[in-house]
C-alpha cells in the first residue's frame, strides 16, 4: 500500500471572494481598501503558519494581485528556500485595480472571458510571474479550467505540468443552493486527479495523442454521496466546507465528520492498486476575522488547525506524504496509465445510512451504480466522445462547462418519478404471470474486486417474491480495462420453483443534457439490428413508438448532439431487442432486452459507448 498523498494549497487572494463585502459593510466598494489587503495577507501568513507548524509543505497559488504586493512576494520566496514550499500561479484572484483598470469588467472566471481575453490574461499574468520570480510556474489553476485555455497555457508556458483544473459537481445542484446566482456549472468530471484529454478537459486522455500535457487535480475533495445528493460546497475536506454544511457540535466545536472524510479517502487505496489522494484548497476569504457561515473567526482558525494536524500525526506516523502539486504531478505520471480508471466504493458517513455508491471514472465514461437501487447506473457520461465544448463569451456556452449526460437521476428523475413516464437510470425488471419487480427496489451491498484489469461489483443477492414464486438474484456490474462497455450479469441462485422461468427486462432509459430541462430530441435514431445485418430505424419525433425483434443483434441510439451512439447487446441470442420512443411530457428513450431465465441460468448484457461517426 503506497502512503496516502496530500496537495496543501493557499493562494494569498489579496481581494478574497466575498470579504469585500464583509470587511467594508456600510461602505461603497472598494477594493484597494487597506484593512481588506491586510487582513487578507494577515489570514494567508496564519495558514502557512499553521501547515508548516504540522511538518507539511504548500504549493503557493500566486494571484495576480499578490503580484503587486512586495511582503507577499517575498514570503512565497522565502517559504519555498525554507520549507520546500512551490511558488505557482493561480487564475482565481484575477480583481484588483490594475486587472479592472485594463479588462473594464468585473467577471473573474478565467474560462467565461472570451478566447481572446483569456490569452491576453494569460499572458498578462504570467508575464508578471516571471517579472517577479525571474521563472515561469509549473502548476497553475482555477475553479475550471477548458481544454482550449490549458491547451494554450501548456503551448505558450511548456512548464506547466499541474493545473486545479475543474470542482467536482459544481452544477445546478450548487447554483440552486446559491439563490440561484453562483454560475459555475461543470457537473460531470472526475472528482480524482487525470490526465485531461486535449477535447475536453473533464474527458480524461486516453492516449498520448489525446494528452494535454498536464495532470489535473479537483478543486477540493468532495464526499462522493452527499456532494451528489446536494450541494458540494458544504461537503468536502477543507475543513470549513464543514462548517459551511453545519456539520459539527456547537457546543464542543468538534467535527467528527472531517476527519472520517480523510479517512475514506485514505480507503480509496483498496480500489485503485495502493494510490489515494486528498488535496486541501483554500484561500483567505475562508477564515474571515468577521466569521462566516454563522461560525466565529475562532471556530474558523480551530478547524483549519486541526484538519492540518491530523494530515501532520498522518504524516508523523509514517501514513501520509505532502506533496507540491508539481511533485504530486510527476509522481502521478509515473504510477497511472492512460486506461487505468479511477474507482471508488462509497459509503455514506454522514446520515448514518447504509447507502453505497461506486464511482467508475476512465477516458470512455464516468459511471455511477447505487446499490441502494439494486446496482442501477444513476450517472453516465460518455467521454469516449471526447466532446469539444467552447466555453466563454463567444461561444455557445459562455457558463456551462458541464460534461453532458446519458443518465442522471438527479436532473431527470432516475427511477422514482412524480406522475407519469420514465427517468434515466440502467437497470431491469423480472416479471412472472403478470407481476413485475424493479431491481431499483431492491436495496443491496457490492463488493469490488481487480483481476487483470476487470473491475467488478458482486452484488449481495436479493429476494424477490412473487405470488407462488421466491427468486434469489445475484447481480455482477464489470468494467474492463481499456473497454467503453459495462458488462451486467444476472444469475438466479435459488428458486423455489427449479422448472420455473420469469421474464428478465434489461433496459436503459436515456437522454442527454447538462441541466434538468430537456433538449431537443429530434435528431435521435433508434435502431435494431438483426443477425444477418439488417436494421430497423426510428428517428425520434416524440410519438411512443415502439419497436422490438427476436435475435436482434444489438439495440442502439445515435445522439448527434453530443457526438455518441449507444449500444446494447445481449449473449442470449434468442432474446428479444427492443426500443421505445418517449413523448414530449417524458422526453427520454429506452433500450432493452427481454428474455426468459431459471434457476442456475446467467444473463449476460453489454452497455457499449462509442463515438458517433
Amino acid at each position: 500500500m503506497d502512503k496516502f498523498i496530500v496537495n496543501i494549497i493557499h493562494r494569498p487572494e489579496m481581494v478574497p471572494e466575498y470579504a469585500e463585502k464583509i470587511t467594508g459593510q456600510g461602505k461603497g466598494e472598494d477594493i484597494t481598501r487597506k484593512d481588506l489587503l491586510t487582513e487578507s495577507l494577515d489570514i494567508f501568513k496564519t495558514q502557512q503558519e499553521i501547515a508548516h507548524k504540522n511538518g507539511l509543505k504548500t504549493t503557493i497559488q500566486m494571484t495576480y494581485a499578490s503580484l503587486f504586493n512586495e511582503e507577499a512576494v517575498e514570503i512565497a520566496k522565502e517559504h519555498h528556500e525554507k520549507y520546500g514550499d512551490e511558488i505557482a500561479l493561480t487564475l482565481l484572484g484575477l480583481p484588483c485595480k490594475e486587472f479592472r483598470d485594463k479588462y473594464k469588467t468585473k467577471d473573474f472566471c478565467i474560462w467565461m472571458f472570451s478566447m481572446e481575453d483569456k490569452k491576453s490574461i494569460v499572458e498578462d499574468v504570467f508575464g508578471k510571474f516571471y517579472e517577479k520570480f525571474g521563472f515561469y510556474p509549473e502548476s497553475t489553476g482555477s475553479y475550471y479550467m477548458d481544454a482550449d485555455l490549458i491547451n494554450y497555457i501548456k503551448e505558450r508556458y511548456p512548464s506547466v505540468k499541474c493545473a486545479v483544473a475543474t470542482c467536482w459537481e459544481e452544477g445546478p445542484k450548487a447554483y440552486h443552493t446559491c439563490n440561484n446566482s453562483w454560475y459555475t456549472l461543470m457537473d460531470g468530471g472526475p472528482w480524482a486527479p487525470w490526465i485531461p484529454s486535449k477535447q475536453n478537459t473533464h474527458a480524461p486522455a486516453a492516449n498520448e495523442g489525446e494528452d494535454s500535457g498536464i495532470v489535473a487535480i479537483p478543486h477540493l475533495s468532495r464526499d462522493l454521496i452527499a456532494c451528489y445528493d446536494g450541494n458540494g460546497s458544504n461537503f468536502g475536506t477543507h475543513p470549513q466546507n464543514v462548517l459551511r454544511g453545519m456539520i459539527y457540535d456547537s457546543k464542543t466545536w468538534e467535527y467528527p465528520y472531517l476527519y472520517n472524510l480523510i479517512d475514506q479517502y485514505r480507503s480509496l487505496a483498496k480500489y485503485n492498486n495502493g494510490y489515494a489522494y486528498n488535496m486541501m484548497f483554500v484561500g483567505p476569504g475562508w477564515m474571515n476575522k468577521m466569521g462566516r457561515w454563522e461560525a466565529p473567526y475562532e471556530l474558523l482558525l480551530k478547524s483549519y488547525e486541526d484538519g492540518c494536524a491530523y494530515y501532520g500525526k498522518l504524516k508523523k506516523e509514517g501514513q501520509l506524504v505532502d506533496m507540491t502539486m508539481s511533485e504530486f504531478a510527476d509522481h502521478y505520471r509515473k504510477k497511472k496509465s492512460y486506461t487505468e480508471p479511477e474507482c471508488a466504493l462509497w459509503r455514506d458517513i454522514l446520515y448514518g445510512s447504509d447507502k453505497q455508491l461506486f464511482w467508475y471514472c476512465d477516458p470512455f465514461m464516468r459511471a455511477c451504480v447505487n446499490m441502494d437501487q439494486g446496482g442501477a447506473i444513476v450517472d453516465l457520461r460518455p467521454y469516449v466522445a471526447k466532446l469539444e465544448w467552447p466555453v466563454g463569451i463567444g461561444t455557445k456556452h459562455v457558463q456551462d462547462a458541464s460534461y453532458p449526460f446519458l443518465i442522471q437521476e438527479k436532473y431527470r428523475a432516475g427511477y422514482f418519478t412524480h406522475y407519469a413516464g420514465e427517468g434515466t437510470v440502467r437497470s431491469a425488471k423480472l416479471s412472472y404471470n403478470g407481476e413485475e419487480v424493479d431491481l431499483c427496489l431492491c436495496r443491496t451491498k457490492a463488493h469490488f474486486s481487480n483481476d487483470n484489469g476487470r473491475r467488478t461489483l458482486t452484488l449481495d443477492p436479493v429476494d424477490i417474491e412473487f405470488t407462488g414464486l421466491n427468486i434469489k438474484l445475484q447481480t455482477e456490474v464489470i468494467f474492463k480495462e481499456g473497454d467503453s462497455s459495462i458488462e451486467i450479469r444476472r444469475k438466479i441462485l435459488q428458486s423455489s420453483d427449479d422448472s420455473a422461468k420469469v421474464t428478465l427486462n434489461e433496459y436503459m432509459v436515456g437522454c442527454y443534457g447538462t441541466t434538468e430541462y430537456p433538449e431537443d430530441m429530434t435528431s435521435i435514431v433508434l435502431q435494431l439490428t438483426a443477425v444477418d445485418g439488417k436494421t430497423e430505424k426510428c428517428r425520434y419525433d416524440y410519438k411512443c413508438r415502439e419497436n422490438e425483434l427476436k435475435g436482434a443483434t444489438s439495440t442502439a441510439v445515435s445522439i448527434p448532439p453530443i457526438k455518441t451512439r449507444v449500444v446494447m447487446e445481449c449473449d442470449d441470442k434468442e432474446a428479444t431487442g427492443y426500443y421505445k420512443e418517449g413523448y414530449a411530457f417524458s422526453p427520454m428513450y429506452t433500450l432493452g432486452y427481454k428474455t426468459e431465465i431459471g434457476c442456475g441460468q446467467e444473463v449476460t448484457t453489454w452497455l457499449r459507448l462509442e463515438k458517433e461517426n
